[in-house]
């Protein structure tokens, strides 16, 4: 089934991913009847639901929804789970070795999977994932597991797993860009010990390009553990080095990434703490800011300036006792309604918030522990969301790809007259080969319509 999609005025907003980001598994309760949470997240919505659930997270975790914010997976970096939060069929033993014996209920990899839509096929997902082999910091194995909703009514079914892609002395984190082409993904880990960054090129058929590239800058540390991230626009891609264990004197790299070529250029590198590591960072929506912890501050540094100015420090509350634990900073997670999450580095039982991380200085608003989980508790895992609706740029020399899951349509075959007014608007189209689905999307990225076409004869 093709997918047509209509936005009714067509006004660019980075915000409107909705969807597919929407849901963010909380809590790491290990006991099958204690409660862990969720929150369901759209452009203008941020509400928490407590649930029982077989899956519990530690650092590590994926998530993808449908369309319309419903769960179809996720996984922890030890198994796969469906919809329905049972395993999936074929689901268990991902990353099989040392890491996952000792961390049996969630990884705690920070960014250390992600799922993708399969290019060209909308039955089809990619779980990216890592793992280590042995005691020492670095990763050293990236694997993919290709999932089939097809099967099992729906529900799924992995069709391949562990397939290792690559190994090497990785870093921990995984991070993921659209092609210009606005089907392929562009997926980045770093190499440990090295400012080399790995970019592998995933297509319709597959690993199609994998290449190493310098970056450039100083520091090659032992052990990242950093996040890696690209700005919502996928021109900017950020992550964090630090010089050794001992000073562990921590900078922010900055890089220009390139979606057609796949090449990072215009490495910045920006000192920003003496003797703390760099855990968490993000952009903000229009990518004017940069976000980054240790775990006792939140720094915001302007990307056109390049000026660092701390925004919150650790005020000494603790969660959920007096006595623990502190509610520092970890990682952080920018939401489809434009804030920024931040977790804290050890079990608690609240959550921090960022609330207009577009605004410079304290104007943006750093609320410290002000979501309370209240049922459970909570340890550093934030999804490893892309922006799975970013589009094709053809500014950039590469052409666009017809894909399932673009906001494209065919003109000479659809319009939709007169300008919609008060919510009235006829639909004209000419015969389609195929059996097709609309779907209306208003500005706010609502979806306001859902309506399918049979096959006509041409």
């Amino acid at each position: 089934m093709r997918n047509l999609i209509v936005l009714l005025i067509l006004i660019p907003n980075i915000n409107l991913a909705q969807g597919l980001n929407r849901n963010w598994l909380l809590g790491y309760n290990p006991f099958p009847n204690f409660l862990n949470g969720r929150a369901l997240i759209d452009t203008n919505n941020f509400s928490i639901i407590d649930e029982f659930r077989k899956m519990k997270f530690q650092g590590t975790q994926a998530t993808i929804s449908d369309s319309a914010g419903n769960m179809l997976m996720s996984s922890n970096g030890v198994w796969i789970a469906n919809a329905n939060n049972d395993t999936m069929d074929n689901g268990s033993g991902l990353n099989p070795g040392y890491f996952v014996n000792s961390w049996p209920d969630g990884l705690v990899i920070s960014y250390g999977n992600i799922l993708l839509p399969f290019p060209d096929n909308a039955q089809k997902y990619i779980l990216y994932h890592q793992t280590e082999n042995d005691p020492d910091f670095p990763s050293n194995v990236l694997y993919q597991s290709i999932i089939d909703l097809t099967f099992n009514n729906g529900l799924g079914k992995v069709i391949i797993k562990n397939d290792t892609i690559l190994q090497d002395t990785l870093s921990w984190g995984i991070a993921a860009c659209k092609h210009s082409n606005g089907r392929d993904w562009w997926v980045i880990i770093m190499k440990d010990s090295s400012d080399i960054a790995f970019t592998l090129l995933h297509t319709p058929q597959g690993v199609d390009t994998i290449f190493a590239q310098k970056l450039n800058f100083s520091s090659w540390p032992n052990g990242n553990v950093t996040q890696a991230a690209f700005s919502k626009d996928g021109k900017k891609f950020v992550t964090a080095t630090y010089d050794d264990i001992v000073t562990k004197n921590s900078s922010i790299i900055i890089c220009d990434f390139n979606r057609c070529t796949g090449l990072f250029s215009n490495t910045i590198e920006i000192p920003v703490t003496a003797g703390a590591y760099l855990f968490g960072h993000c952009f903000s929506s229009t990518a004017n800011f940069i976000y980054t912890t240790d775990a006792v501050n939140v720094f915001q540094i302007d990307t056109q300036t390049l000026i660092i100015d701390t925004v919150a420090t650790y005020d000494g509350f603790y969660s959920p006792h007096p006595w623990c634990c502190a509610t520092t900073f970890w990682n952080m997670y920018l939401a489809a309604n434009g804030k920024i999450y931040i977790t804290t580095g050890s079990s608690t039982q609240h959550l921090h918030v960022i609330n207009n991380p577009d605004s410079a200085g304290l104007a943006c608003d750093v609320q410290q522990h002000s979501i309370d989980l209240i049922n459970y508790l909570h340890l550093r895992a934030v999804p490893n969301h892309p922006n799975y609706y970013l589009g094709c740029d053809t500014t950039l020399g590469c052409g666009c790809a017809t894909a399932y899951n673009q906001y494209t349509m065919d003109e000479s075959k659809f319009n939709i007259y007169p300008n919609p007014n008060n919510g009235n608007f006829n639909i004209g189209y000419k015969a389609i080969a195929t059996t097709s689905k609309l779907s209306v999307i208003d500005v706010n990225g609502k979806t306001i319509l859902h309506t399918n076409f049979a096959a006509l004869e041409q």
